[in-house]
């Protein structure tokens, strides 16, 4: 097996230089760091993590608890994530167990972090920094946990939503996104959009939000067909993630309407699929190249400072295309 020691010989350089240069370390010149990598990718060197966790007290590890297989956002997530975290030579474990169990696991594997999102469990709030011995970042619910969080704007991003519709002439907006069981993440979007309706002056019906079971693609299939039901329906709608707009596309489709003519449609979720959907959809939040960048870097600086808690809220943004219009007259 090819050592740290034999590139060194190699690329004549000493043996700290290469272990510097493997870990991207901004004291090595960049001409000495890629010669280094460039030897190393050529006698076909493989990282030993046991090894470096004994010199450097890490594994290379990052635990994630992760909510649902089902959730495409989540998806995207995690696989832009792990994509950045690869490029700092760090291996990501998933684990769909309750918050106890997954715990347990990834004290055996002595992970260097744990990713926790915000709508997995609320016993996450229970726990103490001391009694984990781990860095605990959290994605969504920040006020909801002590561990440093990275969460978006939500509301913002629905005011942005309700704004834009506004501007187009919509007075009756309906919302689709809140579920039967309390959830932070979603109850700050739905406080948004009552509160910024209120402030234009919409004033929503009594149904205007309609109550669901879930947050995936059935769930906005029905909420949809209930509100597509009534006598006036609304001439536009606010979507709380990409699942339910996937729902709310077909239930429009089957009742012979059409996206945007009939039914403006802005989504929550600003994935890059969004504009590959039937019809190309307006949407608010953080494009999710972003979100997983700053996750991975948030992560990166808790292992090296695990005590000094952060807060980092991005701001979301509005990008337009063909699933909103103008109001019927």
């Amino acid at each position: 097996m090819v050592t740290i020691k034999d590139i060194a010989q190699r690329a004549g350089v000493s043996f700290s230089t290469v272990s510097k240069a493997l870990r991207n370390s901004p004291l090595v010149q960049n001409k000495t760091k890629q010669h280094v990598l460039a030897v190393a990718k050529e006698m076909g060197y493989q990282p030993n993590f046991a090894a470096r966790s004994l010199v450097s007290k890490k594994t290379g590890a990052i635990g994630v608890i992760w909510p649902s297989i089902e959730r495409a956002a989540l998806s995207s997530l995690i696989t832009g994530l792990n994509e950045n975290l690869e490029k700092e030579e760090y291996t990501t474990l998933l684990s769909m167990s309750k918050m106890e169990s997954a715990l347990q696991t990834f004290r055996r594997f002595q992970v260097d972090a744990i990713l926790v999102f915000g709508d997995k469990d609320r016993d996450a709030g229970q726990l103490e920094f001391d009694q984990l011995q781990i860095p605990v970042l959290t994605y969504g619910a920040a006020g909801y946990t002590p561990f440093s969080t990275v969460d978006v704007n939500r509301g913002q991003a629905i005011r942005l939503a309700v704004r834009h519709l506004a501007g187009l002439g919509h007075q009756d907006i309906g919302y689709i996104g809140e579920p039967q069981t309390h959830d932070p993440l979603q109850v700050v979007k739905i406080e948004a959009f009552k509160d910024e309706t209120a402030r234009l002056g919409l004033r929503p019906r009594e149904d205007s939000i309609i109550r669901m079971n879930g947050l995936e693609f059935h769930d906005g299939y029905v909420a949809a067909q209930t509100m597509l039901m009534g006598t006036t329906p609304p001439t536009a709608v606010i979507s709380g993630g990409i699942d339910l707009t996937r729902g709310i596309l077909r239930a429009v489709s089957e009742r012979g309407l059409v996206v945007p003519r009939d039914l403006s449609v802005v989504s929550y979720d600003n994935l890059p699929q969004m504009e590959d959907l039937d019809v190309p959809m307006t949407v608010v939040g953080v494009a999710i190249a972003t979100v997983t960048s700053v996750i991975a870097k948030t992560i990166l600086e808790l292992i090296e400072e695990p005590k000094s808690p952060k807060t980092i809220f991005l701001e979301p943004e509005l990008v337009i295309r063909s699933s909103s219009t103008s109001a019927r007259q």
